[in-house]
């Protein structure tokens, strides 16, 4: 087909505001139209005295390994490791002292970084790996970290400690749990549904379909349209996205007093089986297939890793 005809592909990136970035630059690069539509919002939650006791055990040697699963979960995690030090330092030693141990933070046990971005929090923050130094697994999913060598040979009685938000990582947690190893997490933030998606689906929903109609011409001469594509990287954004969608495509009853939904025609609207799905890792995936959704499974969220995957497919 002439490639004139064919309109620009479409990528909606639904990754949270803060990790966004580095993947739509990336796809932009490329000629891709991106738009950004967040579908998990990172909301800090209070440190409390059971996350700061666990805390004090990892720091005692308890728990044979940390898996810290995210850049949000590393800087969350790091700040009150630095603190407790700063506490415990300024119990029994000097100022001077305790400032001197925050530059080089020793790790009391192997450290798991899930995925190059929470490495490099790590990496900022000067660890002393001198017995223990920062792994990550080959494919930054719980499959890659069931793997590792760390993780593979925990038994029935060890112990191990996950920095995470709240929810995720059940595959790791219930397939070692059925080990007879001890889990304990801290929760240090929670994703919830920004507040704005709806509305910022509604508006797109509305250029998309309007500038759509614009390029409608004789039948010999219609330009090809590809499913939109929407990156999916977690569970729970898919439910948002999920919801999101369908509440847009549900038609309309003549007493609704929706502003947002009622700016759409009933036949108007998108369905999910309209858009493609770039999904991370083999749970995501199949919560999609069940749904008999066109997509295609990524192991890792590298931005090189997901425009692969949609060249490879278009």
């Amino acid at each position: 087909m002439d490639q004139s005809l064919s309109l620009p592909q479409v990528v909606i990136n639904t990754r949270p505001l803060e990790r966004a970035a580095p993947l739509t630059h990336h796809l932009q690069a490329a000629g891709l139209t991106v738009v950004d539509m967040p579908m998990l919002s990172l909301q800090s939650r209070p440190v409390t005295d059971n996350d700061r006791t666990l805390m004090g055990q990892w720091l005692t040697g308890d728990y044979k390994a940390l898996v810290i699963v995210s850049p949000t979960a590393a800087a969350a995690g790091l700040a009150v490791w630095q603190s407790l030090v700063r506490e415990l330092k300024s119990q029994g030693g000097t100022a001077e002292e305790a400032e001197t141990e925050l530059e080089t933070l020793k790790t009391p046990s192997p450290v798991i970084a899930v995925g190059a971005a929470t490495a490099a929090v790590l990496s900022r923050a000067k660890l002393d790996t001198t017995s223990y130094r920062v792994r990550q697994p080959d494919v930054a999913n719980n499959e890659g970290m069931l793997a590792m060598p760390e993780i593979k040979t925990l038994q029935a009685g060890d112990k191990l400690l996950i920095w995470r938000g709240l929810g995720g990582r059940r595959l790791l947690v219930d397939t070692l749990q059925a080990r007879g190893v001890h889990i304990d997490s801290i929760a240090w933030y929670e994703r919830t549904m920004p507040t704005e998606a709806a509305t910022q689906y509604q508006q797109w929903l509305q250029d998309f379909l309007a500038h759509r109609s614009t390029q409608v011409v004789a039948p010999s001469k219609q330009p090809k349209q590809s499913k939109p594509i929407v990156v999916i990287s977690s569970g729970t954004a898919f439910e948002h996205w999920t919801t999101i969608v369908t509440a847009a495509a549900t038609p309309l009853t003549p007493q609704s007093d929706s502003v947002a939904a009622s700016s759409v025609e009933p036949h108007k609207v998108l369905t999910l089986s309209d858009f493609a799905y770039v999904v991370l890792g083999e749970r995501l995936a199949n919560m999609v297939a069940e749904q008999q959704l066109s997509h295609w499974r990524v192991e890792d969220l590298a931005p090189e890793t997901i425009l692969a995957a949609i060249k490879a497919k278009n």
